[in-house]
Formats: C-alpha cells, sequence, structure tokens
C-alpha cells in the first residue's frame, strides 16, 4: 500500500477564517509522513499547478506555518477555475500529469466546496484513466455549509458565529433612538440559507432579527412589506435578515430586481449581493420610515478574531485526516464529518465518494423554517449551537491580529 512520492495541495473557491486551520492539517502531517517525500502548495490553486507555480512548503519556519490556525483568507491564494471535461478537453489534464510527472507528485489535496470537490472528481478519474497512480483526497471548506456528504462544513461554525455575534450587536445599536427604524441585514448564501439562519440564534441572547428570510421559500416582496409593516406597528422598530440569495415564485434573484443584470463567476453562477439595500428602500418607499441596510459581504468569512474554536479544530482535523486516508491508500474521496448518535455533540470522520460531493447542495431543512416563512424553528439550535462554541488561541501583536508571514520558497 506504500506509494512514495510528493503531494500537493491546493485551496480553491471561497476563502473562509479556518481554510488555512486546514492547510495547517494538511502541511503538518504530510509534512511528518514518511512516504511523502516532498510537500508543495499551489498558487491560486489549480491554476498554480496548471502554471507550475508551486512553493516548496518544506522551507517554511514551523511557526509561521501553525500560526495559519488562525490566519483567515486563503494563504496559498485561491481561484474559480472550471476544468473541462476531458472528453471535451483534455488540454489541461495533459497539462496537469505533466506536472505532476516533473515532480514526482503521488498525492493531490484539494480544499475547496462545491466546485472544486468536481475538480477533484475529474482530476481524480482523468489519472486513473491514463494509469497514473496519484491518490486524490477532497479537503471541504464552504462558509456557506451546503457541501453534501458531511453534516457541517468547516468555515459554516465561525461565520455562523460571526453573524450571530455581529446581529446582536446591531439589534442593541438599532434600538437606542426613540424615532425606530427598519434595519435589513443581508448574509451570504446563494441557494442555501445556513448562513441567514445562524441569525436566528443572536434572539438567544434576547436581540435578534424579527423577520428572516431564506432561499429555500419563494420570496414574495408584498408579503415581505406586510410581514415588516406589522413588527413595525407593534415595535415601531423591525429587524430583518435576509439572504442574499432569496428569490421569488420564478426563480428570479431579488437583487436582479434592482439591478437588472448580473453578470456571472467562472462556473455560470449569478453574482450576488445588492437584495438588502433593494428592500430596504422597498420598505422606506412604501412605509416612509427611516431604514438602514447592512450588507456583512466579506466580514462574515474573514472574521477570524470571532472565529470559532471547533470549527479550527475540525478544520485542522479534515486536513490531517485527508493526508492520513491518502497515505493508508485512499483516493477519490472527501473527509467529510459525521455526528454520532447519543448525548452531547459527538463528531467523528468519514470519507466519502468524490462523485456524490460534485456540484451537489445541502439546503436548508424546510421543517427547520417556520410555516409562515420568516422564521427558524429552534430545531436548528440544537444544530448549529455545538459548532460555534469556543474561542481559539489568537496571536496579538501591537494589539492587533499576527497573521501567518509565509516565504513561499518557488519550487526547483
Amino acid at each position: 500500500m506504500e506509494l512514495r512520492g510528493a503531494c500537493i495541495f491546493g485551496q480553491s473557491g471561497g476563502p473562509t477564517s479556518v481554510i488555512n486551520a486546514s492547510a495547517y492539517g494538511v502541511f503538518d502531517e504530510a509534512l511528518k509522513s514518511g512516504c511523502i517525500t516532498r510537500v508543495l502548495g499551489a498558487a491560486h490553486g489549480i491554476k498554480g499547478i496548471l502554471n507550475e507555480q508551486l512553493y516548496d512548503i518544506g522551507q517554511e519556519d514551523p511557526a509561521e506555518l501553525a500560526l495559519l490556525k488562525s490566519t483567515p483568507s486563503s494563504a496559498l491564494g485561491s481561484c474559480r477555475y472550471k476544468l473541462k471535461s476531458a472528453d471535451e478537453d483534455d488540454a489541461d489534464y495533459r497539462r496537469l500529469l505533466e506536472v505532476f510527472r516533473k515532480y514526482d507528485v503521488r498525492y493531490f489535496f484539494y480544499n475547496g466546496g462545491n466546485d472544486s470537490m468536481d475538480t477533484c472528481n475529474k482530476v481524480s478519474k482523468y489519472l486513473q484513466k491514463v494509469g497514473y497512480e496519484c491518490r486524490v483526497v477532497g479537503v471541504p471548506k464552504t462558509i456557506d455549509n451546503d457541501l453534501a456528504g458531511t453534516d457541517h462544513c468547516p468555515g459554516y461554525g465561525s461565520a455562523a458565529k460571526y453573524i450571530a455575534a455581529s446581529c446582536a450587536e446591531i439589534a442593541l445599536d438599532a434600538m437606542v433612538y426613540d424615532t425606530g427604524a427598519v434595519t435589513v441585514v443581508e448574509c451570504m448564501g446563494r441557494n442555501a440559507g445556513w448562513l441567514t439562519a445562524a441569525a436566528s440564534l443572536a434572539n438567544l441572547q434576547g436581540a435578534g432579527p424579527d423577520l428572516i428570510y431564506l432561499p429555500e421559500v419563494p420570496f414574495d416582496t408584498r408579503r415581505f412589506l406586510d410581514d415588516v409593516k406589522r413588527v413595525w406597528e407593534a415595535r415601531h422598530n423591525c429587524f430583518v435578515a435576509v439572504s442574499e440569495g432569496v428569490h421569488d415564485a420564478n426563480g428570479v434573484f431579488i437583487n436582479e430586481y434592482a439591478s437588472k443584470a448580473g453578470g456571472t463567476d467562472a462556473f455560470g453562477h449569478k453574482q450576488m449581493g445588492g437584495a438588502g439595500a433593494y428592500l430596504a428602500g422597498l420598505v422606506k418607499e412604501e412605509l416612509g420610515v427611516k431604514t438602514r441596510a447592512i450588507e456583512f459581504s466579506l466580514l462574515q468569512r474573514c472574521g477570524a478574531h470571532l472565529a470559532s474554536r471547533t470549527d479550527v479544530e475540525e478544520a485542522v482535523l479534515m486536513g490531517r485526516e485527508a493526508v492520513r486516508a491518502a497515505v493508508s491508500g485512499v483516493t477519490d474521496k472527501m473527509v467529510a464529518i459525521r455526528r454520532q448518535a447519543g448525548e452531547g455533540y459527538r463528531p467523528q470522520t468519514a470519507l466519502v465518494d468524490l462523485t456524490v460531493t460534485a456540484n451537489a447542495e445541502s439546503v436548508f431543512p424546510k421543517e427547520w423554517i417556520t410555516p409562515d416563512g420568516a422564521g427558524i424553528e429552534p430545531a436548528f439550535y440544537d444544530y448549529a449551537l455545538p459548532l460555534i462554541q469556543g474561542q481559539p488561541d489568537y496571536c496579538w501583536e501591537n494589539g492587533l491580529p499576527r497573521f501567518a508571514k509565509l516565504k513561499k520558497v518557488p519550487v526547483k
């Protein structure tokens, strides 16, 4: 079962506050492995391999690598690059194989979400087809928590904690004036409402949204305005949390109502953002009251200072388990998290086929949405609260976070 050779690790898609914790898990475990001869990092994901822009991780200071656990964003750089089917065009695959052979790469670890697992799956299947022995394992990552095959995804717990804490703070701030206002907070989430649902956790502190709207329920602007009016008349204040991906019954995103046009990324996904501002404008026009629109945007995915210890530890574990699985002979899999039955939160790791996770989405359960479509059921709290627990070790310098400073020595 022993396979000797180098490994390549790459990061892809949107960053999270703990994606580098998974990188640390891969690097630390791979550097200690007796059969992994060299640990390489790809600049900007799969594009770094295609462009032969690789870093020698073995040249990094171990103390700096350890700081990756509390460093947000993608330390090696990310990308949104969609590989075509090898049957359609195998040019990229032949280039990947050329680079793998040049550096004797026998292990490939790719850290990302839905589209990244699709890339992982395509690369794995091509290498098997051409008979090049290389073990490919996906390392899950996404704040959206929409990756199929796993109970939850590293990155979600910290983003959920940031949203819940920020919403509690915003709710208190919004209530200080006697004039009142309607505050609309927009959270990320194109097709799945996991992040927006996390805003409901603020209500456990007595200060959170009155109304919450997720993409899983078709959005009706008239019903929304009636909901806001009802809350306003009762409280002379209203706090709304809305997903960027809310859409009407015809599938038209609400942000498109304002923009009338929207670009797409490399994977053909509509560019999001703007739903909150549009809805705040509707409220102001309809009710004539003061409104505020707040878009968390990148803050919810890079707020490492408010990360969950549970999330950080699980992110590191995902990286370690990917290496351990590959070294033991596993390929064509993604590391996943399962909850063991019984009292308390008891997670364990599992391996799922890349074909299960590639391009598949896990949406927010309909049974956790209130019948009126504007709130979250308490059952969600049992699921989410264990994921936001604890404060990770954090390095401060001059009163500010001290992040990892990698040398990024080019591979020779």
